[in-house]
């Protein structure tokens, strides 16, 4: 195998990985600085208030992501077999 295909190879794993976790990432960030601003504003600063939203705002995310996380991932896997595949010969 090449250096030029394991770079390949690699750059789209980094890409999968990216596209995967971002949704989930991103909704965590905004419940986060949702629930900063409504601390700041009340001046309630208690620690363990921002885990529950962010888990659950999460595991939405997941939900309605899911299947296109699923076939982003299938994608990959299928592409990356058949790249070994043709390799071998």
């Amino acid at each position: 195998m090449s250096p030029e295909a394991v770079i390949h190879i690699g750059r789209q794993a980094i890409q999968a990985v990216l596209l995967t976790s971002a949704p989930m990432l991103i909704a965590a960030l905004v419940i986060g600085l949702i629930i900063s601003i409504f601390q700041a504003a009340t001046q309630i600063n208690e620690q363990t208030m921002t885990f529950i939203p962010k888990i659950v705002a999460v595991f939405v995310t997941a939900l309605i992501f899911g299947p296109w996380i699923l076939e982003l991932l299938v994608t990959f896997t299928t592409g990356l077999f058949t790249q070994i595949a043709s390799v071998g010969r």
